[in-house]
């Protein structure tokens, strides 16, 4: 029996994440400042207090997604996982607990991630949409299609669970897609509200400016396995580690296949830590006999 912690990405944020924690823990409220100190703004009072439009901005729920979830992670009861795994910015998270990134050296990438991605969102048009009950293998091929045809961009980019992939890319081949995808048989293709294409190779400008950063602070040695979003295995070497969390700027988020591997390597019991549920949920979906919950 084995324990997993993961960790979510962005999309999980909500007004008022972490405000109790703040208001009754002495350790987290002392984290949270901790975190404004470093970013140079007070993040707190936007995720305590912002509205919902505030909270969307990448270069803000990227870094309150973070901070949420160490926070969370911190005052776990049984905080030693055998292993980790976080969905897309989740990762850095999962980097904290198994020691490989101090948290002010994370939540500094996190920043640098975070403002990189925004401006790659402006130098072109782009999206994603959601594929529901379309088999992979097919998405994968219409995808295919679609660039080989018209040059657009399109990609699966976050395989979220059986019957949920993501695909991301330029707005017109993505509007190409969700077409294609209901015509092939899908139950739902809908363009989600989201900035632009993430993990795709639109983010390549991003992917740079990350790698810099990354090349510049200190990685450990981890205590545990973590299981990465573009290999889907457990990753133990901290330049594999480096290298895995560069490519995930432009490439795909295999959370099924990751989630996968963890249960087929003894993981009976997974927690996830920081805002929101989805990942409980997508964690269900891909496997109903393993325990789920979660500390927010």
């Amino acid at each position: 029996m084995k324990q997993a912690v993961v960790f979510p990405g962005q999309g999980s944020q909500f007004t008022g994440m972490g405000k109790e924690h703040y208001d009754n823990n002495a350790f987290a409220k002392k984290l949270f400042e901790q975190g404004n100190e470093i970013l140079g703004f007070r993040l707190s009072d936007i995720m305590f207090t912002g509205t919902a439009d505030e909270l969307k901005e990448t270069k803000v729920t990227q870094p309150a997604v973070f901070l949420h979830s160490i926070v969370a992670y911190k005052v776990m009861e049984n905080n030693r996982p055998d292993m980790v795994a976080g969905h897309s910015l989740g990762e850095f998270s999962a980097l904290v607990a198994n020691n490989v990134l101090a948290f002010e050296d994370a939540l500094q990438l996190v920043a640098v991630r975070a403002n990189a991605m925004q401006k790659a969102c402006e130098l072109q048009p782009s999206t994603m949409a959601a594929v529901l009950n379309l088999a992979d293998e097919k998405v994968e091929e219409i995808c295919r299609a679609i660039q080989e045809e018209t040059g657009e961009i399109v990609v699966p980019a976050n395989y979220n669970c059986p019957g949920q992939l993501v695909i991301s890319g330029t707005t017109g081949g993505i509007e190409i897609a969700v077409e294609r995808m209901k015509a092939a048989g899908a139950k739902r293709a809908l363009v989600l509200p989201v900035g632009g294409a993430f993990h795709s190779p639109l983010m390549e400008p991003a992917r740079k400016e990350l790698q810099d950063a990354i090349e510049k602070t200190a990685f450990h040695q981890p205590v545990c396995p973590i299981y990465q979003n573009v290999v889907a295995r457990p990753v133990m070497d901290k330049e594999e580690i480096k290298e895995n969390l560069i490519a995930q700027l432009t490439g795909a988020v295999k959370w099924t296949q990751s989630i996968q591997a963890m249960i087929a390597n003894g993981a009976t019991r997974f927690t996830e830590a920081g805002p929101g549920k989805v990942l409980q949920g997508l964690i269900q979906k891909i496997n109903k006999e393993v325990a789920v919950n979660g500390v927010s």
